[in-house]
């Protein structure tokens, strides 16, 4: 007999069975009982979630010969064929792979035809998004208007890159991701089911790493489950999924914290010598980071014994949480030139050594040079007298008007008041949603008309971060605050105050002449 992988042999048979998503399950299965079920269904959600699980469920028990309150009773001849794929009424189509105009064709020829066996001929069509716009366009009419006997569910991770004539004429229904507790418990039930040991530690870091999926939950259970050598531990788990020991990331990350290039420098021989793919190493920096600033921030770390949390705990004690995202930042800017370059190992040891540096002194002297230089210009310009790049500028002062006050522009007004953007950010933090509240730490929300608030970033907006904000959950979930705060709904913009200084420092340059009305002569000497 052949092998049927965990996730596969625990497939849930009926709606009850499906873990996490009781919101959409029970819509479901009373619109079965009262034979109200719609035409077409959207189900949209992240990967391991339930879509299909629940569009195969759905597609037999709108066919069942015997349903039971909404549920298949999968016993009658249209269950046990459906179950068995041999049922020709049912079909399953990957977008994926069949994305032309003439697979949808195919199915708006068909649809035409009434049931061979069944009640209804059900198409089920997983990710959809990846239709090509014609599919699309072929599609159109058939889901708006299908026969009596036909209904369509369609499944995808990315529902944005429907067109909204597609969204429109479906019963949309969002799978959420799966909470932690819901994962362990189901893990705990299959193992009992295999006869698996393991430990409720082990149960909670394969919870963790399947951030919210079912499925790649059960596929790491199975990886672990693969070997022939007893309880499955905490250990176990983190050997088989490749985390690494902590000791030197710990070790680089305090040598970092503390200013100390040489010492860093030595770890990173260490690991070097040890032939550790730098690509994985400085990735794991950037997660244990990120771990470091939720236990900063929420005092949790759930991928961690308790032993390894009294470490980071000493660690970060003297550590502000500006620093650690400073850092997360400037890692995530050596990995994307690491991408790019041949000699990625002494990039790698110079962005260690970088960020290992203290910088402030270094700046504070930048900055004061470039004020003395600002002044000895503004004292020449009153002198009448200007050096421009080894050139001699004669100004001749032909007329002195008095310049022009400008309009000052407006400001845009602050959302509401401070304390609004306030409450916002820290609902953010009381909700889990750590990274986007640390990003939007020291911003300031404006309004820019009745309909835009723009969220300005006056110490500037890095590449990191913007993808971070810029996520489709992360980005509708502050239009969602936001538009309550106003009790209408508001579109977000997020503004990078350091390059809308350079902006304007260079439109004043360039308009300063007219500005002062004093014609220049350059004489070259």
């Amino acid at each position: 007999m052949s092998y049927t992988s965990l996730y596969r042999k625990f497939r849930p048979l009926k709606f009850e069975d499906i873990v996490g998503q009781g919101h959409i399950i029970q819509t479901l299965k009373n619109q079965i009982m009262a034979d109200r079920v719609g035409h077409a269904y959207l189900f949209n959600g992240g990967r391991g979630t339930g879509k299909t699980t629940a569009a195969k469920i759905l597609s037999r028990a709108v066919n069942c010969l015997n349903p039971q309150n909404g549920e298949p009773c999968n016993e009658c001849e249209i269950c046990k064929a459906n179950l068995e794929g041999s049922l020709t009424d049912v079909v399953e189509m990957d977008a994926a792979s069949n994305n032309g105009v003439d697979d949808i064709r195919a199915i708006r020829d068909e649809v035409n035809f009434l049931p061979t066996v069944a009640k209804y001929r059900v198409y089920i069509i997983d990710e959809v998004h990846m239709l090509s716009p014609g599919a699309f366009n072929a599609l159109l009419k058939t889901l708006e208007e299908p026969p009596a006997h036909v209904k369509f569910i369609l499944a995808t991770t990315e529902p944005q890159k429907l067109p909204a004539t597609i969204l429109s004429r479906c019963q949309r229904f969002d799978f959420r991701k799966i909470s932690n507790e819901n994962i362990q418990k189901r893990l705990k039930y299959v193992c009992e089911e295999n006869k698996i040991e393991i430990t409720e530690g082990a149960l909670r870091i394969i919870a963790t790493l399947a951030e919210g999926a079912m499925r790649d939950a059960l596929s790491i259970l199975e990886r672990c489950a693969q070997e022939d050598s007893g309880m499955i531990d905490e250990a176990k788990v983190k050997e088989l999924v490749g985390i690494p020991e902590l000791k030197y990331i710990h070790d680089l990350t305090d040598r970092i914290f503390h200013y100390e290039p040489i010492e860093a420098l030595q770890i990173v021989d260490e690991v070097l010598n040890q032939g550790k793919d730098l690509n994985n190493f400085l990735w794991e920096m950037i997660k244990y980071l990120k771990d470091l600033l939720v236990l900063k921030t929420s005092g949790k770390a759930e991928l961690h014994t308790q032993e390894e949390i009294s470490q980071m705990q000493t660690l970060i004690e003297n550590i502000d949480q500006e620093r650690m995202i400073q850092m997360i930042y400037q890692l995530s800017e050596i990995e994307n030139e690491m991408k790019w370059s041949t000699q990625r190992t002494i990039l790698f040891q110079v962005g260690m050594i970088k960020i290992a540096t203290k910088q402030e002194q270094s700046d504070l002297a930048g900055l004061n040079a470039r004020i003395q230089d600002l002044e000895s210009k503004i004292a020449l310009l009153e002198k009448g007298i200007v050096h421009k790049t080894e050139k001699n500028v004669e100004i001749k002062r032909e007329k002195t008007p008095i310049p022009e006050t400008k309009k000052q522009e407006k400001k845009p007004a602050e959302l509401k008041g401070a304390k609004s953007w306030e409450n916002i950010i820290n609902q953010l933090k009381a909700s889990g949603k750590v990274m986007l509240f640390t990003n939007l730490m020291n911003t300031r929300a404006v309004e820019l008309n009745d309909m835009v608030i723009g969220i300005e970033f006056q110490n500037g907006l890095t590449s990191f971060g913007k993808t971070i904000l810029e996520k489709s959950e992360n980005m509708n979930e502050l239009k969602r605050l936001i538009s309550i705060e106003y009790g209408k709904e508001m579109q977000v913009k997020l503004i990078d105050k350091k390059i809308e200084e350079t902006k304007e420092k260079k439109q004043e340059e360039d308009d300063f002449p007219e500005e002062i009305d004093i014609p220049i002569h350059i004489i070259d000497e």
